[in-house]
């Protein structure tokens, strides 16, 4: 897992062959094989190592909240700095539904399913759907500026945008 979850982030899930994650990782063949008998596995077990790095992340950022209005600027701010990273492509479970839209396997699943239950946390700690909505179209929209030169300062916007919206509802 070490050498393929950044192949795949940097590179992209359809453009990195088995080969690559061997050649990377230092090992034959059969050894990646044994552990994973299919690139599907491979990128199951790869989603789901990000998986659990988000929800920690996510979760040590909530932590200190006092009450659902902190911990939703909590979250998006968390995404924010990940945002502001030198080098960040974006949302891997994303990154992989853009590459696979129309997929119906154990990697799929695990990124709707991530999706799914992110935007079910903004849900939970917001007064309606409408703030909801909102608040997930501003998560959203940090994701679709990943990677570009202004990705900082639209960062700093959406935290405002939520700090308002979550304050003036």
């Amino acid at each position: 897992m070490a050498a393929a979850a950044p192949l795949f982030y940097t590179q992209g899930i359809r453009a990195v062959g088995m080969a690559q994650v061997v050649e990377a990782a230092g090992c034959g063949k059969n050894l990646l094989y044994t552990h994973f008998p299919a690139k599907t596995d491979l990128v199951a077990a790869y989603l789901s190592l990000v998986r659990g790095e988000r929800e920690r992340s996510t979760g040590r950022a909530v932590q200190g909240a006092r009450g659902p209005e902190e911990a939703l600027i909590a979250v998006l701010g968390e995404i924010a700095d990940r945002v502001r990273e030198p080098g960040f492509r974006g949302c891997a479970m994303r990154n992989y539904l853009t590459e696979f839209p129309t997929g119906d396997d154990a990697p799929d699943r695990i990124a709707r399913d991530y999706l799914a239950s992110t935007e079910q946390q903004i849900r939970d700690l917001s007064r309606d759907d409408t703030l909801a909505d909102r608040l997930w179209l501003v998560v959203e929209s940090l994701y679709a500026v990943a990677g570009r030169p202004d990705a900082p300062a639209r960062a700093r916007v959406a935290v405002d945008l939520a700090t308002e919206l979550v304050g003036t509802g």
